[in-house]
């Protein structure tokens, strides 16, 4: 399949029509196609000085997925499946056969989707702080999870997330709507081994050494998708295409605006395909 690369840069902060949605986007940069998915409650600010880091060599599309950021509410719940083909849509829509997708917690779970219903939209993934399964969590972590919707509404306006959505938000009404379906996305329980397992395209795996999901969850999400298995030989010919980064010194809530995640995605992106001469 042939990507559609080097397309000169648009000018930032456009709407494409997908699915009923009017999906906001950014595009830095120029050169192959990666499409950035920031977090919960967040937007493309997300990754404040990594977007530019990434944005040198290559043409990043950053995307404020459904009721976040600029990207308006529709009549729909928030599902990781409905906003993966959101991002398929869209790199149709823009005009490239297929993209790199990277996506941080549950932009993550959407470019994991993405790869699993959209495989051939995809070329590289990459999925930072992002579990396979509910379990891939911490307890602790779940349990929050299980804190979050309406009733958050007033004490999560004390937040810098709050600030951002009222700066940006096309609707600030939404705010408690926004919660609300997303408490009802992380109540959901799911378990996506059995697809992640017959994914394609390499992956980066990236978790920070003290993040919010497990690190022995990273661990065997690199496994499942074939890494770690064998000793690669002194000319690696036993490597898989997947890769795993542990981040030192990072947590869920500081590793998307890491220096470091910019440095060790980019030679992943870089690299050759498997296959390619």
């Amino acid at each position: 399949m042939k990507d559609v690369t080097n397309k000169p840069a648009r000018a930032a902060g456009e709407y494409a029509p997908v699915n009923g949605l009017n999906l906001y986007y950014e595009i830095h940069g120029s050169g192959k196609p990666l499409v950035l998915l920031h977090g919960g409650v967040g937007a493309v600010e997300m990754f404040g000085e990594v977007l530019p880091m990434l944005a040198q060599g290559r043409q990043v599309i950053a995307v404020d997925l459904q009721a976040h950021g600029r990207t308006a509410d529709i009549d729909r719940p928030l599902s990781y499946e409905l906003m993966a083909d959101d991002i398929a849509a869209l790199i149709k829509h823009l005009g490239f056969e297929r993209a790199d997708v990277m996506g941080y917690s549950l932009g993550g779970g959407v470019a994991l989707q993405t790869a699993l219903r959209h495989p051939d939209r995809v070329r590289k993934l990459v999925l930072v702080s992002t579990p396979y399964q509910r379990a891939g969590w911490y307890p602790e972590v779940l349990a929050g999870m299980g804190q979050m919707g309406p009733e958050a509404t007033e004490p999560m306006k004390q937040t810098p997330m709050y600030q951002l959505y009222a700066n940006i938000a096309p609707k600030l009404d939404d705010w408690p709507v926004l919660l609300t379906k997303l408490g009802q996305l992380l109540k959901q329980d799911y378990d996506w081994s059995k697809g992640v397992a017959a994914i394609k395209a390499p992956t980066l795996i990236v978790v920070g050494d003290a993040d919010s999901v497990r690190t022995a969850h990273a661990v065997a999400f690199f496994e499942l998708l074939g890494g770690g298995k064998v000793d690669a030989g002194w000319d690696g010919s036993g490597m898989s295409n997947a890769r795993l980064a542990i981040l030192p010194g990072t947590t869920h809530y500081n590793i998307f605006s890491s220096p470091t995640l910019a440095s060790t995605v980019t030679p992943f992106l870089d690299a050759p395909m498997p296959g390619a001469k």
